[in-house]
Parts: structure tokens; C-alpha cells; sequence
């Protein structure tokens, strides 16, 4: 009889120590750790583990095969992934419950037994008929696709010996349990055993593999972090469920370039992809509209045109506030106290909000030229030119820095008629001479030379 003995695993990064504490010494996060019953056994420990262990090569013996990829048919998605799925893939999909997960991975299901492909969809969370009678909404009906509702892995793998799927989807990756494990499903120990079996499927078999997976309250994936480094890709779903559109954004992948976006609209029918994501982020936008700026922002290698608005009012209180919705609260910090400094802007004395319309979430510090712009708007109570962009980054010295893939995102302005745009010198100087012609094109220096130009 195996002894059963206690062991506590941080929730966040699945570090594992005998005794419980309030602080996690890896990731050093506080009250994460679970108590878990940990059986010592003599079984085999992963059970779709390859017999044979593989053999050490020189580099010179190992032949360079071209990637073979499977295109799915919806363009977007493609695109994403770096041109199609990789056969033997794991791909993690992430994202808020009733964001369209589900939904998008049953309409790649049908796209894929079109396709003659054999694909076994693991609905653990739903039932066979609560599952069908969302495709049939969606008009999915194909003698390919293959419907299981199961929970524990065990049965998995034999269905999976037994129909030998090219394509294997998991909804979700916290409902899949080993019985072999004491512990609840979706714990931390579970969810990195499943994970890796699913792993050694993938690898051995050549199964392209998709898991989906919660998120927390923080918008963080569920379940240990090391669940992100056994996958092969990460997906994040974003949007707000409000809104008829949703965003899926690459973290990882290991196939691809990362911080991709892919742009879908739901409908009744699912999700439709949108080519034009530009068109969708200003379709609301108001021209003659104070404190609004248009910045064209690379998410991955798509140049998209955002809407950056800012509002400037005079406090109440003693402590001014700093809100931001879409873009990073430090980087608005150190934004303000560059127009304090260098223009005189007394922000101490107002509270100050600035939001991404249409709720994305843009990181690339490309941006910082157009939210001060829009935040010198607000004070000044000026009108931007409705018909101006404006790229850059913003140092601390007032600066404006260059900007990568300028003329890509002067193209997108173009594409979308807009007829100036501000844009550091130095970029300036390696636009072609094409662009001029379609675009006026303005070179700043500093921050000052901006202001001066669009708002004062």
C-alpha cells in the first residue's frame, strides 16, 4: 500500500514544497499554494509516453524538411499561426467564458473535415447533444467530425487509439483528469499531467492538438504557468463580450512570429474574420471631436489604425487620478510627467483619463506621440486635424524617437485616406519618395514641435 503524503503546489507557477507558506519563493506571489495528496507509486507515470527513447544526432545528420502545414480555410486564422497548422502541434487557446472559443474551434473542426481530415472534438464540459445542437446552429454537419463527451483521460487515449484522429480538440484542459492522481481535476497537478500526456500524443502520434484552457479574474490562463511552455502555441482570446467583435492575439508560437492579431466579428452564424481591422476600430469615430487622435500601431506585422481619447478635467481632491483603459498605467505616468516638464502642462491639477477605442489593448511604445497629443488636445481644448496621424515614441528628455515598419503603417494611412501624418525626422528620412506624393509627411524632433504644430 503506497503512503499518501501532503505537498502544497503554488497555483501560479506549479512550484512544489512540502510545507505552506504565504509567499511563493519562485514566483514570489502570496496565497497560491494548494495542498495536495501525493502518492508515491511504482506506476509508469505518463501513459501515451513513445516506447523507444530517442538517440542523440550530430547536426549534420539531421535532414531540414520543408514544414508541412495544413490551411484551415478561414484566412485569418492561417495567417495567425504562420501559414496553417503544423501537423503534431499542441496549441493552447485561451480567453473569458462565452468569449467564442468554442465556437471558433467548431467551425476549424468543420474546416478541417471538409478537408477529409478525421477530428475528434472532447466536449468534457458539455454534453454530446449540447455540443451538437451549437453546430448545428453554426451549420456544421460533417461525416468527419466526432463528437466524445469523456472527462477522464484514460478513455481519451483509447478513443484516440482507436479512431486515430489528424486532429484532436479538448474543451477544456481543466475538466481532464488521471485517475491515477488523487487530486481534483483543474489542480495544478492534474492539469500539468494531462497536459503532458496530450503533449506526448501530439509528438508521437502527429496529432495536431488543441486545449482549450480558463482564464482567471486577473486575465491570466488558469492552472500552473508551465502548462504555457509544454504547448507548442499560445492563443488569447481578447475583446469585451459586449462588443460584436473579438480578438485573438499569439504569445507563443513556436512555428511563427508571436504578437500576431487575427480580427473576427460574431454573429449568429459564428465568427466571421474581418481582412480590413482598421475600418472596424473607426467606424464610430467622431472627426470634430476634442481630444481624439488616430495612431497607426503594429500589432505583429499588421499596421491597424486605433482611436486614442483622452479627457483632461480640473480635481476635486488633493490626489489627482491617472486612468487608462487599453494601454499600460506606468507608461501614461511617465507620459504626463514629460508634459509637465518640458511643456509646462500643470497635470498635477487635473485628473486624467485616456482610453483605446473599441477596447483593444495596444503595448508598442509607437504610440506614445498620439496619446499626447491627445492629452494636449483635452487640456487645450483644440481640435485635432481629423484627417492627421501620428507615429512615435516619447523619451524622457521629450524626445521623439523612430518607430519600425514606418511605411507600412503610413500605407495603412493612406489605404484608409487620411492626408498628413507626424512622424519622427529619423523615419522621415527612410520613407520612400513614392509616399510623399499621396501623404503630407512631417518630421518632429521633439514633443514640443508636435504640440506647437497640432494643438497650440
Amino acid at each position: 500500500m503506497s503512503k499518501a503524503k501532503s505537498v502544497w503546489y503554488c497555483s501560479d507557477c506549479g512550484h512544489k514544497q512540502v510545507k505552506w507558506s504565504g509567499q511563493c519563493s519562485q514566483c514570489l506571489k502570496w496565497n497560491t499554494f494548494q495542498e495536495e495528496i501525493e502518492l508515491s507509486s511504482s506506476l509508469k507515470k505518463f501513459t501515451a509516453q513513445p516506447a523507444q527513447s530517442s538517440k542523440p544526432l550530430r547536426i549534420k545528420e539531421i535532414a531540414l524538411k520543408a514544414t508541412h502545414r495544413i490551411s484551415t480555410g478561414i484566412h485569418e486564422f492561417d495567417r495567425l499561426i504562420g501559414g496553417g497548422i503544423v501537423p503534431g502541434s499542441l496549441t493552447l487557446v485561451g480567453g473569458d467564458p462565452g468569449i467564442g472559443k468554442s465556437t471558433l474551434l467548431l467551425q476549424l473542426s468543420h474546416a478541417l473535415a471538409k478537408q477529409d481530415l478525421t477530428v475528434l472534438y472532447v466536449c468534457g464540459e458539455e454534453s454530446v447533444e449540447q455540443t451538437s445542437m451549437r453546430a448545428r446552429r453554426l451549420g456544421i454537419d460533417h461525416d468527419k467530425l466526432f463528437l466524445l463527451n469523456e472527462t477522464q483521460f484514460a478513455h481519451i487515449k483509447a478513443q484516440v487509439d482507436h479512431l486515430q484522429p489528424q486532429v484532436l480538440i479538448v474543451d477544456s484542459i481543466q475538466i481532464v483528469y488521471k485517475g491515477e492522481l488523487t487530486s481534483a481535476p483543474g489542480s495544478v497537478s492534474q492539469v500539468r499531467e494531462t497536459a503532458t500526456e496530450f503533449m506526448h500524443i501530439a509528438k508521437g502520434l502527429g496529432i495536431a492538438t488543441f486545449l482549450i484552457g480558463h482564464v482567471t479574474k486577473s486575465g491570466e490562463l488558469a492552472g500552473p504557468r508551465v502548462l504555457e511552455h509544454i504547448v507548442d502555441t499560445v492563443l488569447y482570446f481578447e475583446g469585451d463580450k459586449q462588443h460584436h467583435y473579438r480578438m485573438i492575439r499569439v504569445v507563443k508560437n513556436r512555428f511563427g512570429a508571436t504578437d500576431e492579431i487575427a480580427v473576427f466579428q460574431m454573429h449568429a452564424e459564428g465568427l466571421r474574420e474581418v481582412s480590413n481591422p482598421s475600418q472596424i476600430f473607426l467606424e464610430e469615430r467622431r472627426k470634430q471631436m476634442i481630444g481624439s487622435a488616430i495612431i497607426p500601431t503594429l500589432e505583429g506585422t499588421r499596421p491597424i489604425l486605433v482611436e486614442t481619447q483622452a479627457l483632461v478635467t480640473e480635481t476635486g481632491f488633493s490626489t489627482p487620478s491617472r486612468r487608462c483603459t487599453g494601454l499600460d498605467q506606468n507608461r501614461l505616468a511617465l507620459l504626463l510627467a514629460v508634459l509637465e516638464k518640458r511643456m509646462g502642462y500643470m497635470l498635477h491639477k487635473c485628473d486624467v483619463f485616456v482610453s483605446i477605442a473599441g477596447g483593444m489593448h495596444v503595448s508598442e511604445p509607437g504610440i506614445d506621440l498620439g496619446v499626447l497629443i491627445a492629452i494636449g488636445s483635452s487640456m487645450r481644448n483644440r481640435i485635432i486635424d481629423a484627417d492627421t496621424v501620428m507615429i512615435g515614441e516619447v523619451g524622457l528628455g521629450g524626445e521623439v524617437r523612430s518607430v519600425t515598419r514606418a511605411e507600412g503603417r503610413i500605407k495603412e494611412a493612406i489605404h484608409m485616406g487620411f492626408k498628413q501624418c507626424v512622424l519622427p525626422k529619423r523615419n522621415l528620412k527612410g520613407v520612400s519618395s513614392d509616399f510623399h506624393s499621396k501623404i503630407r509627411l512631417v518630421g518632429v524632433d521633439v514633443v514640443e514641435e508636435a504640440l506647437e504644430l497640432l494643438v497650440n
